[in-house]
């Protein structure tokens, strides 16, 4: 083997320098030497493609200089290239380029390079030796990419087969065996020569003369290959492909032809030789077929076999055969149903086999002289059920290959009528109609449906299929379905347009008659993944394909509801994008505006996105358009939505880039497009302008008085502006780089002043960053900062850093110790030599050659052994002082986060040291583990690791408890029993099991970073084998003895990491070490044992997921194959006959391990092979004796269904589940079928025995309910079902009837449904004589009723279908009546009627009706008194009549019933009147108005005798929520209504207010009545009310309170909403002095519940807020567009300002906003360095921001105080306020300027600077001093008799200017901004 070429081509680059030092042309060689130096040293993809495109370009400038030289004088350079290009072999695209530059360079000295290519190539090939992978990597690329170099091997074609021949051998006969890379590089070595030489190599096939031993040998390994020598799928797949390619070298067809059908026939050929061509190969002695040798030959000859072989005559056959027909597709067949884990390829040789018969029809049809796809072939029948069977398979990417298999298919079938000019052509209709007999959700009935469109017409599909509108619509609300669906529609409007020729307006409206309606519902569709979908997949293809389409869709958004509006953004938004510019006026504008304001966060991202968006990068965003930005951007902040920051990041993202590209293209003198030359200084300066406004606004948005939701959002904002407009290059991005010319853009901005990214104030924000309580804003900050901000920090700020992460590392708080170690990794990528000085770390690591990642790691190594040690002292004080898991953290981040790190890691000269310190580390986490898990256990000796079983919770405390006695002097405290662990008890189990999971997570990466490839050999690996062995135990170790979960699984993830790279390490003593442990832990799982395993241990089955997740995907999984064979030989072991109930049995064991693999997300279709054995074996252990059997049976039997069936979908979802039919399973999975049916099959024969539950038949019943109906067919394989489920319709067990009635539903399509419903109708008795078992007439009812029950996205059967059943239940409707005494079979038949009402005849209707009123009626009041006997469901049966006299009166809207229902609420039978109430709640849509209103009267009517009486506390509830749901439109209230209350409203509304003032009946129950009281009050105003509304406003107030619970504060919120409006309006248009001071009550009740933490909340206050800024004269409610809740706040403050600024009440309301705060005694405690507590205290509103909320209130207060100057009253308050704050502001003030000027401020800056409470301080501090100032101002001369005020306006200014300035050096303040003292960017508002 040669050595790596690297150093060649250094040395070759220092000499061709030297070279041509002397020569003319020096320059330029040595520019184009340095660009390939630098693409050699580069490892990003990017910059090494930018240094070639350099080298290319230079090189076509030297290229003339070249040609004028001597081949001497070339040849240096020449070779040169060449071993660069020799360098390059790993990377193909990096080849060309250099393939490029040397021909380029040899122009007209190509005989010199074929010399030197020659030269380099012979070195490859030294006698006799094994080609490496990288000499095999320069043999394909040189094939593949050069001519030269084909040229070369052509003429030294016999050494190179050699030489491949030998290195095969080598590979597959070395043990152990070399890396799976290695081998698959030598077989793409022989495809790419038989690809590349074509001609040279078929003589030595083909000629008897010519015929090459070599490559007969070559040939039988490859075999070898192919039946399974070699694991590797992928390899294997390759050499079918290379036979392919030696078969295309026959001479004739036919010799092709018979070499192929040998291999097919090789393996029943025995032992004999293979004929191949004039070749002779031995049968492979490892024949041993697995079925992947069939898939790889079929590939193989389908990728790139000649049609002609595929399609000629086999002569062995008596009939006219061919390949592809007679010997390709019967194996094809058989591969799809047995290679379980080989499906994608199975099928996508399937559809490669269908582009070859397509290909080949000709030669077919004139082979077999007949159609091939004839509708009566058994060919077609079988291309047919191999599409629809598999149609349905989870398995990623094989639904592509059915769509083109479907689309194949059809073509062929046309081609053939076309030729044989049949014009019956049933297959369409065929198709088309079991398309429509399949169930919506199931996504294989779209692909076949787009297939379908183009041969049978758009009209007969939407004419067939008429539901189809409506399922497009659920699956557009459905993810997975959403994309097959858009297709459909695309089809059939493509096919529309192609059948209508006329003009485009004619175009559009045959669009509007079909889809209009469609898409103006989805867009319209309150659900916002219908919306979403409808905008994204169709509106903008719509627009595109008909832009007529345009104004019949504006025409249906023009109203003011949300849906209107949502839906107008979208179309302007879907328009823009087509037409490029949309002008923003007038009613436009208005409309836009009021979108970006509104409640909902869809209309307001749709909003903000068109402003955002554009065609062109380089179109300017228009004044207008920044304008809106500027207004809402500080509103949207602190939105609780993670999905709308991310949307709104990448909207602002699309903003800066147009803002970017524009100014850039102005800057060069280019006018961007749509703009005027006259407006370009002024839209580079808007630009400027407004990306530094961004930049302060997102830095404001970082201080930690800032709720989690505005720092979230101010770090994206920061990182779209530092990753659009900075200089940044970032090599691993392929998209968003800064242009070329980007620093004349940033040399321009500062030139400006602006632009300052990079200084201190944002540096100190986002330092403030790294110290918060979440992961989330300190990840995101250190990235920012290392990533964009300069590569070291200042000296200062690095030490002060230093100190916090070694004092935070200390923490016993998880988050603050996590925060220490971002901080740690934070100043590792920021420091440099001078920094580690500084910090002196590399006096405590005396390395010969210092790094800095060593000297970390080594610093952080001795903390955390110096924390062991005290551990090992003391580990209560340990772990409250100086816990582990902090440093552990650190190095974790340190050694696997940070890539200078694993850089240095891969330096030969710091190899001994790294590896030194890795053990080390390694040796000390094994230590930590075993004393951690041996306190646990109270062992902390050298013989603690030994106890397998992790141990009892009880034994846990005990250890603990001995823990705490010791850690406080061997006293033992009293303390009360509590249930609550005390906080020693936490802070041992949180030191503890944090360490161990994060020991686990650092191992895992470790070995998963060292063991790749690519590290220096040199002196031994980092990792030594005894040191992974000791990692390996730790593992076991924790996985064995742990019982915290959260530990379990943080250390599963770094156990899988460490498997997997073991496993996939070429040495094998190192691929043994997980093997060994499965086998000990499969050895532990079996054998005696004397304690529980898996009971308590959570993570013994995780071990084995761990290991077998490993295995690469790629490769046969035999660890995972042995360790469930295993698992199932052992669970399907006899129970012993003494076993014991206290300890896990094997078998228990077994099936937990097994449920925990299925579970295992990373096995993926790896355990589809191994499913009907453990399906099996779970329904087996629901049978057994041992209830730890059965209970592991039935979730091993749940964790397969998921498997099978797909996970539940989301919630936003309509489709609950992935939508396999039953058909398409048991075609999946013919022998899992089996296991069921036979299940069903023995529960039936129990049921002769009696009522006894056959152990396994729920869970089958269950399983199959969840399966979908599939099409209708003869023979179909789901009819052996039908049977055993009909007979379970009689089980005498109520569970096992109605589960059987769900399983049903699956087994009978839709199109047979009507049919199979009249059956049953027909069974049902007529008279009570033909009744011989009560279970099978109630079981025959629940199977029609589960029929009949209408599935999502479907309207069900029409009524025309349902009218025959609906005769047949006529003639039996004594089922419900009291002749019929059994009251469950009466309700299900009325169940069953609930589902027919529109098939009910005139009769029927009226005889339901009469049953019903007759058994209603004759209710003896209180539903018991009076019954003479008790029966068992008559309660559920009442209820459902109930419901059923409520669904028809809402239904026909007939008065009689109307007032019947009404009669029924009013009758005192708790179970009817419950059932009305529930039935009215569950509505949510008002289809009966006239109902409704009824039943409202008829509530209002009845609430006083019902609040007096009090009977039931829940019917109370359920009564007043009913009343408020009938009322939840205000415009239901009537005059009617009012006049039901005359009299009694007052008395309502006392006890209601008394209910909520003194009684405590739960928060669910006042909150109703709270409600109500609003709902009666909003009707009732007078003089006579004012005692009433001030209770009610006191009772409000109590309410919103931050401590009280979320319903009250709801209910509160809505109350607003409902009736303080009107209280607030009134006070403005009536001269009402007695309301007003209660109108300012309200609005401030409402800005506190604006500020909630609870988003419905604000949202409901900020209905209230919308509502008021309506305009006096309009009605409320009428038109109002409800506001975003900070829109809302920012109207309340502006109505005070307005209408109640005069009032002096309106000043001191606001100023009690500004909290009062102890800045001395906040910095005293920061200072103080008290021992922190592990709980932190829980605020009560952590959603409130008092800073913010002081900024935004400051405007206002401001101008209130000017108005003091013209009002006493207000005068008066605000001298009162000044006398009372002044002074101690004034104090405050100089201290901040007397703490902040000295050292020990600076000491303590970096703690300061992460303390909300501080900030928080500070910035309502200035605030009160800015207030003050302006007090002083407009006083005047009254403010001089204030005692403690020394100062006057200017001197308090400039002392606040001074203070300020000092604060915003330490990062306390934001950064004063023109014109606004304070630093907050942009209006007033912009805090809010």
């Amino acid at each position: 083997m040669v050595p790596s070429p690297a150093m060649g081509a250094e040395r070759e680059a220092q000499a061709c320098a030297e070279f041509y030092g002397a020569l003319g042309i020096a320059q330029p060689v040595l520019s184009c030497l340095q660009c390939l130096r630098q693409f050699a040293g580069s490892t990003a993809k990017r910059c090494r493609d930018k240094h070639l495109e350099e080298a290319l370009l230079l090189s076509r400038a030297l290229s003339e200089g070249l040609q004028a030289l001597g081949e001497a004088e070339a040849r240096p350079l020449l070779r040169c290239v060449l071993a660069f290009q020799m360098e390059a072999t790993s990377n193909s695209s990096s080849f060309q380029k250099l393939e490029q530059i040397v021909t380029q360079l040899a122009v007209g000295k190509e005989a010199v390079l074929a010399q030197e290519v020659g030269t380099l190539l012979s070195g490859l090939m030294p006698q006799g030796e094994v080609l490496s992978p990288g000499d095999l990597q320069s043999v394909c690329l040189f094939m593949e990419e050069s001519s030269l170099g084909r040229q070369h091997w052509r003429q030294n074609l016999a050494l190179l087969l050699q030489r491949l021949t030998t290195t095969l051998r080598w590979v597959l006969r070395s043990q152990p065996a070399p890396s799976t890379t290695w081998g698959y590089l030598v077989i793409k070595a022989c495809l790419q020569l038989f690809q590349a030489l074509p001609k040279d190599v078929a003589p030595l096939v083909w000629s008897a003369e010519k015929k090459s031993q070599t490559l007969q040998s070559l040939l039988g390994l490859l075999l070898e290959v192919v039946w399974g020598k070699a694991l590797n799928k992928d390899t294997r797949l390759l050499v079918g492909t290379a036979l392919s390619m030696l078969v295309n070298m026959a001479p004739q067809p036919e010799h092709g032809a018979s070499a192929v059908l040998g291999l097919f026939q090789l393996p029943k050929q025995g032992t004999r030789e293979l004929k191949f061509g004039e070749l002779a190969v031995e049968t492979p002695t490892v024949l041993e077929p697995d079925g992947l040798e069939k898939l790889v030959l079929t590939r193989g000859l389908l990728t790139c076999c000649k049609l002609d072989i595929l399609s000629c005559q086999l002569e062995s056959f008596t009939h006219k055969a061919c390949l592809l027909l007679d010997v390709i597709f019967p194996t094809l067949c058989a591969l799809t149903k047995e290679q379980k884990d080989c499906h994608y390829y199975c099928f996508q040789a399937c559809a490669l086999w269908l582009q070859r018969l397509r290909d080949t029809l000709p030669a077919l049809w004139s082979l077999k002289g007949t159609r091939i796809l004839a509708q009566d072939t058994e060919l077609l029948q079988q291309l047919l059920q191999l599409v629809w069977n598999n149609a349905e398979t989870p398995v990623e990417g094989v639904s592509e290959f059915i769509h083109s298999s479907f689309q194949l298919l059809l073509e062929i079938y046309y081609l053939e009528c076309q030729h044989f000019q049949d014009q019956e052509r049933p297959l369409y209709q065929q198709m088309l109609q079991r398309v429509v007999s399949m169930p919506w959700q199931i996504k294989a009935r779209y692909v076949p449906l787009c297939a379908i469109v183009p041969y049978v017409g758009s009209q007969q599909v939407l004419d067939t299929y008429r539901d189809l509108p409506q399922h497009l619509l659920s699956c557009l609300s459905t993810n997975h379905l959403c994309p097959a669906a858009a297709e459909v529609y695309r089809a059939l409007v493509r096919q529309q347009c192609v059948e209508q020729r006329g003009s485009a307006e004619a175009a559009a409206e045959r669009w509007a008659l079909r889809w209009l309606p469609l898409l103006s519902q989805a867009l319209c569709s309150p659900l916002p993944i219908l919306q979403n979908n409808a905008a994204n997949y169709l509106l903008a293809w719509t627009l595109r394909q008909l832009p007529a389409t345009q104004a019949p869709l504006a025409a249906r958004f023009r109203g003011q509801d949300t849906a209107s509006l949502r839906a107008w953004v979208s179309l302007l938004k879907a328009q823009k994008s087509v037409a490029g510019a949309l002008p923003l006026h007038g009613e436009a504008l208005e409309r836009l505006c009021c979108c970006l304001g509104a409640r909902e966060e869809g209309v307001r991202l749709a909003a903000m996105g068109l402003l955002c968006c554009s065609p062109s990068t380089n179109q300017p965003l228009s004044g207008t358009e920044v304008r809106l930005l500027r207004q809402f951007l500080p509103l949207n902040l602190n939105c609780d939505s993670s999905s709308f920051r991310q949307l709104l990041q990448a909207a602002v993202k699309k903003a800066l880039v147009r803002l970017r590209d524009s100014s850039l293209a102005q800057l060069r003198g280019k006018d961007p497009q749509g703009t005027d030359p006259s407006e370009g200084q002024g839209q580079l300066a808007q630009a400027v302008g407004f990306v530094e406004w961004l930049l302060q606004l997102s830095i404001t948005s970082l201080s930690p008085g800032s709720n989690f939701q505005r720092k979230k959002t101010g770090l994206l904002l920061l990182s779209a502006v530092l990753e659009t407009c900075t200089n940044t290059w970032s090599p691993d991005k392929k998209k968003g780089q800064p242009p070329r010319t980007m620093a004349t853009l940033l040399s321009y901005a500062r030139q400006s002043g602006c632009w300052d990214f990079f200084s201190q104030p944002n540096l100190l924000a986002l330092l403030s960053c790294l110290q918060d309580s979440t992961n989330e804003i300190r990840d995101l900050a250190s990235e920012l900062l290392v990533r964009y901000f300069p590569p070291t920090f200042p000296e200062p700020i690095a030490l002060a850093l230093f100190q916090l992460a070694q004092n935070t590392l200390g923490s016993p708080r998880v988050q603050e110790a996590e925060a220490g170690a971002v901080l740690m990794k934070t100043i590792l990528q920021k420091s440099d030599s001078g920094t580690m000085k500084s910090l002196a770390l590399e006096a405590e690591a005396p390395l010969t050659l210092p790094n800095r990642g060593l000297c970390f790691a080594q610093h952080l190594l001795h903390m955390l052994q110096a924390q062991y040690a005290a551990a090992r002292q003391d580990l209560l004080q340990a772990a409250a002082s100086t816990p582990m898991h902090g440093a552990i953290a650190a190095l974790r981040r340190c050694l696997l986060q940070v890539p200078e790190v694993a850089a240095s890691m891969r330096a030969a000269e710091l190899a001994q040291s790294w590896q030194e310190l890795l053990t080390g580390l390694v040796t000390t986490a094994r230590d930590i583990t075993s004393f951690l898990l041996g306190a646990l256990q109270s062992q902390q000796g050298p013989g603690a690791d030994e106890q397998a079983a992790a141990p009892s919770f009880a034994d846990m405390g005990n250890a603990i408890g001995s823990l705490i006695m010791l850690g406080k002097g061997g006293v033992q405290e009293e303390e009360e029993d509590s249930v609550l662990l005390s906080e020693e008890h936490s802070l041992i189990l949180t030191c503890c099991w944090v360490s161990v999971k994060e020991i686990g997570l650092l191992l895992g990466g470790l070995a998963e970073l060292l063991l790749a490839p690519g590290l220096p050999a040199g002196s031994g690996p980092l990792l030594p084998l005894p040191t992974l062995q000791m990692a390996a135990r730790v593992f076991r170790e924790i996985l064995l003895r742990c019982r915290h979960w959260g530990a379990v699984e943080g250390c599963s993830t770094g156990f899988i990491k460490f498997c997997a790279a073991l496993l996939n390490h070429p040495d094998v003593e190192l691929q043994a070490i997980p093997q060994t442990m499965l086998e000990q832990g499969l050895e532990a799982l079996s054998g005696p044992r004397s304690s529980s395993i898996t009971r308590r241990a959570a993570g013994f089955p995780v071990l084995f997921l761990c290991i077998v997740s490993g295995e690469a995907p790629a490769q046969a999984r035999p660890l995972l194959t042995h360790c469930v064979q295993t698992l199932l030989a052992l669970a399907n072991t006899a129970l012993p006959k003494d076993w014991d109930q206290t300890l896990d049995l094997p078998q228990v064991c077994a099936l937990h391990v097994l449920q925990t693999l299925v579970h295992g997300t990373g096995l993926g279709s790896a355990l589809l092979w191994h499913t009907t054995p453990m399906v099996a074996l779970s329904l087996r252990g629901l049978g057994s004796p041992c209830w730890a059997m059965r209970n592991a049976a039935i979730q091993l039997f749940s964790a397969l269904t998921s498997r099978l069936l797909g996970q539940q979908r989301s919630r936003g979802e309509s489709c609950p589940m992935e939508g396999l039919s039953l058909q398409a399973f048991l075609g999946q999975h013919p022998q899992l079928g089996a296991v069921l049916l036979g299940e069903l099959g023995a529960a039936e024969g129990h049921m002769a025995a009696g009522p006894c539950l056959h152990p396994a038949l729920h869970a089958v019943l269950t399983f199959l309910a969840q399966l979908q109906p599939g099409a209708d067919g003869p023979g179909s394989p789901s009819d052996g079902f039908l049977e055993p489920l009909l007979g379970l319709a009689g089980s005498p067990i109520y569970a096992v009837r109605a589960m059987a009635a769900k399983a049903l539903v699956p087994v009978i399509p839709l199109p047979r449904r009507p049919g199979f419903l009249l059956q049953l109708a027909q069974q049902l008795p007529t008279t009570a004589e033909q009744i011989r078992s009560h279970n099978a007439v109630h079981g025959r009812l629940l199977q029609m009723q589960a029929l009949l029950a209408p599935t999502a996205g479907t309207d069900g059967l029409s009524p025309e279908e349902l009218h025959p059943v609906a005769l047949q239940l006529e003639a039996r409707v004594w089922l419900l009546t009291p002749a019929q005494r059994c009251p469950l079979i009466r309700d299900a038949f009325l169940r069953v009627l609930t589902l027919l009402p529109a098939s009910f005849s005139p009769g029927l209707a009226q005889s339901i009706h009469d049953a019903i009123s007759t058994e209603l009626g004759s209710l003896p009041p209180g539903g018991k008194a009076g019954c003479v006997e008790l029966q068992v469901g008559l309660a559920v049966l009442h209820q459902t009549m109930a419901r059923f006299m409520c669904s028809e009166a809402a239904r026909l809207m007939d008065g009689k019933r109307i007032g019947a229902v009404c009669t029924l609420v009013q009758q005192s039978n708790p179970d009817v009147q419950l059932a009305i109430l529930c039935w009215v709640i569950a509505r949510k849509e008002r289809t009966c108005e006239e109902l409704e209103k009824a039943l409202g009267l008829t509530l209002l009517e009845s609430l006083q005798s019902v609040l007096q009486e009090r009977r039931d506390r829940e019917f109370l509830r359920l009564y007043l929520e009913a009343l408020l749901h009938l009322y939840r439109d205000p415009s239901s209230w009537s005059q009617e209504a009012s006049h039901k209350l005359q009299g009694s409203s007052a008395a309502c509304l006392e006890m209601l207010l008394h209910m909520v003032e003194a009684e405590c009946p739960g928060p669910d129950l006042l909150s109703q009545a709270l409600c109500v009281a609003s709902l009666l009050l909003s009707h009732r105003f007078g003089d006579e009310d004012s005692a009433l509304v001030q209770r009610w406003c006191t009772a409000l107030e109590e309410c919103s309170r931050s401590a009280a619970c979320e319903e009250l504060r709801l209910a509160a919120a809505r109350s607003l909403q409902t009736a303080a409006a009107a209280v607030v309006q009134r006070s403005l248009r009536a001269a009402c002095p007695v309301l007003v001071p209660v109108a300012l009550r309200l609005i401030n009740v409402g800005i506190h519940l604006l500020q909630d933490e609870e988003r419905e909340v604000r949202q409901e206050a900020a209905g209230f807020a919308s509502l008021l800024q309506q305009d006096p004269g309009e009605l409320i409610h009428a038109n109002c567009v409800f506001v975003q809740d900070n829109v809302g706040l920012q109207g309340l403050l502006q109505l005070l300002l307005e209408e109640f600024g005069e009032h002096p009440a309106t000043l001191d309301m606001l100023l009690q906003h500004l909290p009062v705060l102890d800045l001395r005694g906040i910095v005293k405690e920061l200072e103080a360095n008290k021992a922190i507590s592990l709980y932190k205290e829980d605020e009560p509103n952590v959603f409130a921001e008092p800073a913010v909320l002081a900024r935004q209130l400051l405007p206002i207060l401001l101008q209130l105080l000017e108005k003091a100057s013209t009002s006493i009253a207000l005068r008066a308050s605000a001298l009162h306020w000044l006398t009372a704050t002044g002074p101690g502001v004034l104090h405050d003030l100089q201290y901040c300027k007397q703490h902040w000027s000295q050292e020990a401020a600076v000491r303590c800056g970096m703690k300061a600077l992460g303390c909300a409470k501080l900030h928080t301080a500070v910035a309502v501090l200035l605030v009160r001093a800015r207030l003050v100032a302006q007090a002083l101002q407009v006083l005047g001369e009254d403010a001089t008799t204030v005692p403690g005020l020394g100062c006057g306006t200017q001197e308090l200014e400039q002392e606040l200017e001074l203070v300020q300035g000092l604060l915003v050096q330490h990062g306390l303040a934001p950064v004063p901004s023109q014109g606004n003292a304070l630093g907050e960017p942009g209006p007033p508002s912009g805090a809010a």
